[in-house]
């Protein structure tokens, strides 16, 4: 499994109905192919950045099969119109 982890800062005042959308967010990338378990954690002192964390099968399930679909465009229709600017994102792999 890889990690995903996605930083963003939402307009500030608007976390409230982020938060509201990215429950419907959740559940469009549930459906996607490789994709295991999603965590979303909020700054404490900057409360309008949001940490996701989003595990995959595989870096090619994420980049190539969740990136390039139509599940995609509609995970970032429900979210995007909230964020201040560009999501940070980086892929880790895990080992224990």
């Amino acid at each position: 499994m890889i990690m995903e982890t996605a930083f963003i800062d939402v307009t500030p005042g608007s976390e409230a109905e982020f938060e509201a959308a990215l429950e419907t967010a959740k559940g469009i990338v549930a459906q996607a192919h490789g994709f295991q378990v999603i965590h979303v954690h909020r700054g404490i002192e900057r409360p309008h950045t949001y940490m996701l964390a989003i595990g995959w099968d595989t870096l090619e399930d994420h980049v190539q099969g969740f990136r390039e679909s139509e599940l995609f465009s509609q995970w970032r229709a429900a979210i995007g119109p909230f964020f201040a600017n560009p999501p940070h994102v980086e892929h880790w792999n895990l080992f224990e």
